[in-house]
């Protein structure tokens, strides 16, 4: 195959992008009024993804064979400070930012409410010393809970209807080990700003509800918009809030 069929940057990787975007949509209940009551995690679609995939990152809207550009940096960021912890990736999908964590030295499990995300993710890093696994976030596995020193987060919340973000919260804080972490990555909103998801950027009020859930603020990057292109983020670092 054409290494250009795997170029993120290339045009054909773009084009087969929006293609699938637009039969992804028309299939996403969530899209259709908000209507995800039927299915508020919106497991159906996710699977429908990788299944409609057939193979082909460019048509995994989320895929971009790299990690994220602000969880990466954040890991650069930490010199020797990653090495030997236990961390969580969450909706870790094709793996590049759990192998991220890996390569600073972490001990990562990893896991996706998609069980092809997982068999796709073993496939591309066939020696990698991350722990993938099929999981649920409401439904976290006995051995996680408070197991982990730090929990990434990157897209997962605001792939969320908004009336489950307190659950996904308070599910993230109990995997906490005392003194563990949260980094959150997620696209950001003002508080009043309408906008028709998903995703649903996250808007201040999240580390509000955060702080109802028992974990505290340690910083917040609001890091704007890049002109041309990119959209504005917010990287959030949180502990327990009995380590506090």
């Amino acid at each position: 195959m054409d290494k250009g069929f795997f170029d993120r940057t290339s045009p054909e990787f773009a084009a087969r992008r929006a293609e699938a975007r637009k039969l992804l949509d028309s299939l996403d209940p969530a899209m259709q009024d908000g209507a995800v009551t039927a299915d508020p995690a919106r497991q159906a679609w996710f699977e429908a993804v990788y299944d409609l995939a057939k193979g082909d990152p460019a048509r995994v809207p989320w895929a971009n064979l790299a990690p994220h550009p602000l969880s990466q940096a954040w890991v650069a960021a930490q010199a020797e400070g990653l090495n030997g912890l236990r961390i969580l990736d969450v909706g870790c999908g094709l793996g590049d930012n759990a192998e991220c964590f890996a390569a600073a030295g972490a001990h990562v499990t990893a896991f996706d409410f998609v069980g092809e995300a997982i068999t796709w993710a073993k496939q591309r890093f066939p020696e990698s010393k991350v722990a993938y696994a099929q999981g649920d976030l409401f439904a976290l596995p006995d051995a996680w809970l408070q197991a982990f020193d730090l929990i990434h987060e990157c897209y997962t919340l605001q792939a969320l209807p908004p009336d489950l973000l307190l659950q996904a919260l308070a599910a993230l804080k109990s995997a906490l080990a005392p003194g563990g972490r949260l980094l959150i990555v997620a696209r950001a909103r003002e508080e009043a700003e309408e906008f028709k998801g998903p995703p649903w950027p996250l808007p201040p009020s999240i580390f509000e509800g955060a702080k109802r859930q028992g974990l505290t603020t340690l910083s917040i990057e609001d890091i704007p918009a890049v002109p041309g292109g990119g959209s504005r983020h917010w990287r959030a670092l949180l502990r327990r809030a009995e380590d506090a």
